[in-house]
């Protein structure tokens, strides 16, 4: 017997949780945090040294 994804029994809550966040999407956000992060520390580095 072959069975499928939608032949399951949901439980009650099931249809409202959001699907598991994926590797390719929680790479860009650290990458595009680390690149956020790497210029609001140098700007804050550069307004102390001139200051």
């Amino acid at each position: 017997m072959v069975f499928n994804r939608d032949d399951e029994l949901k439980l009650p809550g099931d249809e409202n949780k959001k699907p598991a966040v994926s590797m390719n999407r929680l790479a860009l956000w650290l990458v595009v945090g680390g690149i956020g992060a790497y210029l609001l520390i140098s700007g804050v580095i550069g307004i102390i040294a001139k200051g």
